[in-house]
């Protein structure tokens, strides 16, 4: 049905991609003209452009002449020339569309054409890649072509200071990572001066290699975190009672779903064990927690496929990369349970103080696009939470790599065996392959069995990813054996070394099928690039975690009946097509899962749009009066609302509590009294307790001089709304994690925690108004009022995975000392209620 369609209507990629053929056209017939000219009159486009847009044209009026211009620029500084397939992937970023273009098709030459005319527009525009190394090289590299032209470009790294980071946002183009991105938005929003912000407006952002940071991290959000005040014994002792528990006996395990469960008997042994009534009580919902995350890191996760001990420290592997994530910790104490499986040093638990997904924050961009060499497999997700659509864009050389059919044994050890066996055929004749495993436990494992056999080869896991581009650069040359775990070197162009082409090219060796089609395809993608030949091929186990969780009992079964020995492989496009099928299901479980990530994390999303408005207007306003009055007025009308309810009569409205909280909070002891409020309607009593604090405030000015007065808001103001709101993020995490058990009574989590979030939200609101009131009204200004931070910032820097972990820094006050809100009352009286 599908194939008729395509034949009375045209694929809808076909149309596209022929419409922008006639735009390519144009840019050919503009090549000679723009030959012609010196590089003086090459540069001087730029300004000529410049000046066209800010007369009225549109960028999308540019386009031709602006990608002629690139393509000349380049070839005069690179060396390099756009092909008319990269022409039309630029257009398709310009757009704000996804291009997916195979391996080594030049994406980065690509990019060069949609980020110079948009710059043009003076708004900035941004260049994401998945590691420093790439956005050095990046903006090295074709920052000459820009520099050509009279662009500015900028570097955005993690060890640089406010200034630099300012100077690098400021340039016409800025090249950096997603975390860095992330994190600087983060950051921006936690200053205490409008000068320490260092990004402009978000306007146009590429992200290359987008699949990977759209999708496969888009469950990850950005923390900014400092210590929490809890004990790590806990974790100690957890894990003492979890390592005596038996399988089956005290707990049971879903391999599909990744959970571990105490039995009745289990449960029965913990309430033994910690001298408790019952497990499940309220009152030991702590400690129920932190038995099931000791299970989780004794049955889930695994040392060096998770997780590798290094130094001391548990560090994170990424499923999806291989690489090592130095300073990420896993949250909600999973971290410390592993840590402490491990023998290693329990850390603290750390508090959020700022937070958000790679999901919301590119969101936030005018315009966003990005490219990959495997995009169409996730369209549906990428349209329906970024509304972006894949373009696939043609090859500049027909494809004529081999891939053949995988080959399935019936353990894992048979198949390590045909592995190496093949990789020995190969290299006899001097072919070069690369063998991709899933976890850096196979890649050490095939890099024994090779060393057994005298074959000299590459190992390029996540243990040595610093010079990893190097290693995967060279995997094309002649008698190359080079083991890779899953995307390791993602985005370095293997090039064929001499006599390699007529050898077959590049040989891929996958020795196991990834959840994700999507992973398989980039580790094919390594072979067969511009027109080279290659071929690819996949071993597979029943042992393997794919073929165990979908399916592998019905094959086990078909070769046992059919008397297949261990050794013998099955190799059926039919299983191929199974498997497949089994990716499918998976991927769309993964899409399920980040869907609900994401519409949970929209709630937060608007809240944080709200808080860092609010915050950034506190910022940029040189007189934020009226916003302090905006915060006084409602904390009055709700203490006159809360005592004199509808329900009641006038003469029964508790007026005495209206002045005491008045004199508490925002007037000096004597300036209200009950009888001034008697016999008003509400709203009159409002305006009367308002226009005594007008009068007050007044006062407090003229004594203190307004300068000092306009500085002494901000500081209150700024350190209130910090503080509550790293105190709400914290809640909503703790709300976010319980929320799931309301299902149990039949009731929607997600809008169980929709509603909860939005009465906690305003919750915070009102105090953060009531806070502000009391410290405005009632604190002693001194003269040289300082903004101070509530957390102060520490980094730990990875080189690829930056975790930004702040400490919370705040004065402790003594239970017995004044209040510092200036009441004279005792702190515990008071605001330590």
């Amino acid at each position: 049905m599908l194939g008729l369609v395509r034949k009375l209507f045209g694929d809808a990629n076909e149309r596209e991609i022929k419409k922008m053929m006639r735009t390519v056209d144009e840019i050919n017939g503009l090549e000679p003209q723009m030959q012609a000219l010196s590089d003086e009159q090459l540069r001087a486009k730029t300004d000529e452009y410049k000046e066209r847009y800010e007369k009225g044209e549109t960028l999308d009026d540019l386009l031709p002449e602006a990608f002629a211009t690139v393509r000349e620029a380049a070839k005069r500084t690179l060396n390099m020339r756009h092909f008319d397939v990269q022409l039309i992937g630029g257009m398709v970023l310009h757009e704000g569309r996804i291009a997916e273009m195979k391996t080594g098709e030049g994406k980065t030459l690509v990019a060069t054409l949609p980020l110079y005319l948009n710059a043009l527009s003076g708004k900035g525009v941004h260049l994401v890649t998945v590691n420093d190394y790439l956005a050095t090289v990046g903006s090295q590299v074709m920052g000459q072509v820009y520099n050509f032209l009279g662009m500015t470009v900028g570097l955005n790294l993690n060890q640089m200071d406010h200034d630099e980071k300012r100077a690098a946002y400021a340039c016409d183009i800025t090249y950096g990572t997603n975390n860095e991105y992330g994190f600087d938005y983060l950051r921006d929003n936690m200053v205490l001066y409008k000068e320490h912000m260092v990004q402009r407006p978000l306007n146009f952002a590429i992200v290359d290699e987008v699949d990977s940071i759209l999708v496969d991290e888009a469950r990850t959000p950005l923390i900014i975190s400092g210590q929490a005040a809890k004990s790590t014994e806990l974790y100690l002792t957890a894990d003492r009672f979890v390592s005596r528990l038996r399988e089956e006996d005290d707990y049971t395990v879903d391999v599909k779903l990744k959970t571990v469960m105490l039995t009745e008997a289990g449960v029965e042994k913990a309430e033994n064990q910690f001298n408790i009534e019952n497990l499940f009580d309220h009152a030991n919902v702590m400690l129920n927690h932190h038995i099931t995350q000791a299970l989780k890191a004794h049955v889930i996760m695994k040392r060096d496929v998770d997780y590798v001990v290094q130094e001391g420290e548990v560090v994170i592997v990424d499923e999806f990369t291989g690489r090592l994530m130095t300073g990420r910790r896993y949250s909600d104490g999973l971290h410390q349970a592993i840590e402490a499986k491990e023998g290693q040093k329990v850390q603290n638990e750390s508090m959020t103080l700022a937070t958000i997904t790679f999901q919301n924050y590119f969101r936030m961009y005018q315009k966003l696009a990005g490219m990959t060499g495997t995009a169409k497999t996730e369209e549906e997700e990428f349209k329906k939470i970024y509304g972006l659509e894949v373009i696939v864009v043609p090859t500049n050389r027909p494809m004529i790599r081999t891939d053949m059919p995988d080959i399935v044994y019936k353990t894992e050890n048979s198949k390590f065996r045909a592995v190496v066996d093949v990789i020995v055929e190969r290299h006899k004749n001097n072919q070069p392959v690369l063998v991709g495993t899933v976890s850096i436990e196979n890649s050490e494992r095939v890099s024994e069995m090779l060393k057994k056999k005298g074959i000299s080869h590459k190992v390029l896991n996540a243990k040595f990813h610093a010079e990893e581009a190097q290693i995967v650069a060279l995997a094309g040359q002649p008698g190359a054996v080079t083991i890779a775990t899953n995307m390791a070197g993602r985005g370095t162009d293997i090039l064929l070394g001499e006599g390699v082409p007529a050898l077959g090219g590049l040989h891929i060796i996958g020795t196991e099928r990834h959840e994700s089609r999507r992973i398989d395809n980039q580790l094919r993608g390594r072979a067969g690039r511009q027109g080279d030949p290659g071929s690819s091929q996949f071993y597979i186990s029943l042992e393997d975690e794919l073929m165990r969780r979908f399916g592998a009992d019905n094959i086990m079964g078909m070769m046992e009946r059919l008397g297949f020995e261990e050794d013998q492989p099955i190799e059926s496009r039919l299983i191929t097509k199974a498997i497949e099928s089994a990716q499918k299901r998976v991927e769309g479980n993964n899409f399920d899962v980040r869907r609900v990530v994401l519409q949970y994390d929209d709630v937060m999303n608007q809240q944080r749009g709200i808080i860092y408005k609010q915050r950034r207007e506190l910022l940029e306003s040189s007189d934020i009066r009226d916003i302090i009055h905006g915060m006084i007025k409602p904390v009055i009308e709700r203490i006159v609302a809360a005592h004199c309810p509808d329900e009641q009569v006038p003469e029964e409205w508790d007026l005495q509590a209206i002045v005491e909280y008045a004199h508490a909070t925002f007037l000096n002891e004597g300036m209200l009294d009950k009888d001034a409020l008697w016999g008003k309607e509400k709203e009159e009593m409002v305006e009367y307790i308002y226009s005594l604090v007008e009068q007050l405030y007044a006062e407090r000015e003229e004594a203190i001089g307004s300068e000092t007065m306009r500085e002494f808001e901000k500081v209150v103001a700024l350190r209130a709304v910090d503080s509550k709101w790293m105190d709400h993020i914290d809640a909503m995490d703790q709300l976010r994690q319980g929320i799931h058990l309301r299902a149990y009574g039949g009731t929607d989590p997600l809008r169980e925690y929709q509603f909860e979030g939005f009465e906690m939200f305003q919750t915070m609101i009102e105090s953060i108004h009531e806070e502000v009131a009391t410290y405005i009204m009632k604190a002693h200004v001194q003269q040289n009022v300082e903004r101070q931070a509530v957390a102060e910032e520490t980094s730990v820097n990875s080189g690829e995975a930056v975790i930004k972990k702040p400490t919370r820094v705040e004065d402790k006050v003594g239970r017995n000392d004044p209040c510092p809100c200036g009441s004279g009352k005792k702190y515990k009286m008071c605001h330590g209620r």
